[in-house]
């Protein structure tokens, strides 16, 4: 995006001035001479004229649409699943908390039974929804809330065979399980992030 300042502008009708008028720029001539404000340089007094600021803006070259496409869609899967990313770590930290106070194996299989019942009623549909790119950025922002991966995670509360068979699920639909936040590879996620958070607590400030 190329842009034309007020500056630049104003500079251009001062050379523009001086090359029509030369030295004698601040010498009025007849009745209908208009007068404006002038500045000083070394001896001679030069018309300035401030104008309003406006932009030219032309089309974005190609490799930059595309860029701002990759950054608009990424942006848009962050906002639809920071949430949800939330939740799990939210969820996640009570059903461990719950289970260490559980030495019944039946007990916690009811209990894990009665959680996954009541998310698949909360989030079930709006879940089914995403669709596979916003599924992979979901699940690198459950590694960054919660420390670990959605194989971990379906691991630990349903077994290592339930593990592996959604892991196999995601790898026809493109996607990895086991797949983690990486500072580095995943930092246009974090300045996201942090926009949502931002926003979030000036929300809150504010209310």
């Amino acid at each position: 995006m190329r842009r034309l300042t007020a500056f630049t502008i104003l500079f251009a009708s001062i050379f523009c001035v001086l090359g029509v008028n030369g030295v004698h720029a601040q010498v009025r001539h007849g009745a209908d001479s208009i007068a404006v404000s002038a500045i000083v340089v070394g001896t001679d007094t030069v018309p300035s004229i401030t104008l309003h600021i406006f932009e030219v803006v032309d089309k974005l070259p190609k490799k930059f649409r595309k860029q701002r496409e990759a950054w608009t869609r990424l942006r848009n899967a962050v906002y639809v699943t920071y949430p949800y990313a939330k939740a799990a770590a939210r969820i996640l930290k009570d059903v461990d908390a719950h289970l260490a106070t559980l030495h019944d194996k039946k007990e916690k299989k009811k209990y894990l039974a009665e959680i996954e019942k009541k998310m698949k009623a909360q989030f079930g549909d709006k879940l089914e929804n995403l669709s596979v790119y916003q599924g992979k950025v979901l699940m690198k922002l459950i590694n960054r809330e919660t420390g670990q991966n959605c194989y971990e995670i379906i691991k630990e509360l349903k077994g290592g065979f339930s593990a592996r068979m959604w892991q196999t699920v995601a790898f026809f639909f493109g996607g990895n399980l086991k797949s983690e936040y990486d500072t580095q590879e995943d930092k246009d996620i974090e300045v996201i992030v942090q926009e949502i958070e931002l926003y979030r607590g000036s929300r809150a400030y504010n209310y």
